[in-house]
């Protein structure tokens, strides 16, 4: 809540626009709050800025969250109408196989496309995949599920990427330590990949959102 006396501001940052935007699709998206660490994935930027953003949104009365609970976000006050945000779709392809050796926007790639908001994903080109099995399911993501992608050539170390290994499509945590790589699942029951100097990696792009299936 806005301290006594200060002043509602109506005006956003860029940056605090599209984290309010993110914690909205969010919330609605899944019926509950994001802890900043989701948050800052779903947006693609780090926690601790992510957590600035909320800080100053909180401080003029855009969201409310309780001390020392991680999943207590709420939003007071919308960006903006929706009918302003709607003017903001644009398309992103959804691609139904990776293929090796195949750009990833090649016609026999694209099985449809996914309607997103332009302040959410940011500059650059981006692609959509349907997760599948459950490699991931302790970052959030469940089988079915649409992954939104930037299409890059590098990350960082913990970004979850889709990635090429020897031909084989794969989404994972990356990891650098000390010289080594390793593409690690979150979720016990599966083992990371670790990759040797003979075999052939190929980042496609960083996963920067999450939208649940109808029906989770």
């Amino acid at each position: 809540m806005p301290q006594r006396g200060r002043p509602v501001i109506k005006t956003l940052t860029d940056s605090q626009a599209r984290v309010l935007r993110a914690l909205e699709s969010w919330i609605a998206d899944r019926g509950g709050a994001p802890t900043v660490r989701e948050l800052a994935e779903q947006v693609g930027m780090a926690a601790p800025s992510v957590n600035e953003q909320l800080r100053r949104l909180e401080r003029n009365g855009y969201v409310r969250r309780q001390p020392f609970k991680s999943r207590s976000l709420t939003v007071l006050r919308s960006v903006e109408p929706l009918r302003e945000s709607l003017s903001r779709l644009v398309p992103v392809p959804l691609v139904g196989t990776v293929v090796a050796g195949c750009p990833v926007f090649a016609p026999e790639n694209i099985c449809g496309e996914v309607l997103l908001d332009q302040t959410i994903i940011g500059a650059g080109q981006h692609f959509a995949v349907k997760a599948i099995g459950e490699s991931m399911i302790d970052a959030g993501i469940e089988p079915g599920d649409i992954l939104i992608v930037r299409q890059q050539q590098l990350a960082e170390s913990r970004d979850i990427v889709v990635a090429l290994v020897n031909d084989e499509a794969t989404v994972k945590r990356l990891y650098y330590d000390s010289g080594s790589i390793e593409l690690r699942p979150e979720n016990s029951r599966f083992k990371p990949i670790s990759i040797r100097p003979e075999d052939d990696l190929r980042i496609l792009g960083k996963v920067i959102a999450i939208r649940k299936t109808a029906g989770k």
